[in-house]
């Protein structure tokens, strides 16, 4: 890939969290952390809602379908690793209802939120 066209989907994922913050701050969600890492794995945004804690993975690609795809096992894998790193760091967060959301993007629609997008292998 040409550094001008990287620099562009750089750009791009830059602008869908962004969005997808404001789009979760309108449905009433508080964000306690954005772009969260850890040495096992990163976190876009980590949102509260009630007693609701979110651990949110923002997809922009040129469709909706093509976002859908972009997450698979290993990268829900890693996000799910980086949430225990911050339920270990924040351990009064372990008594909320802990969720995987899923934001997509794809220019000229609006989000999609998936609230419960996967469940954690036991």
């Amino acid at each position: 890939m040409a550094e001008a066209s990287r620099q562009r989907a750089r750009l791009f994922g830059i602008r869908a969290e962004r969005l997808a913050r404001l789009y979760l701050r309108c449905k009433g969600y508080r964000i306690l952390e954005r772009g969260y890492r850890t040495p096992v794995g990163e976190i876009d945004i980590i949102a509260r809602r009630g007693r609701a804690l979110a651990f949110v993975e923002v997809k922009a690609r040129r469709d909706f379908e093509s976002a859908a795809y972009a997450i698979g096992q290993r990268q829900q894998e890693r996000i799910t690793r980086a949430a225990g790193a911050y339920i270990a760091r924040h351990p009064g967060c372990a008594e909320l209802n802990l969720r995987f959301d899923v934001i997509l993007m794809a220019p000229g629609g609006w989000p999609k939120h998936i609230p419960g997008a996967w469940r954690p292998k036991e």
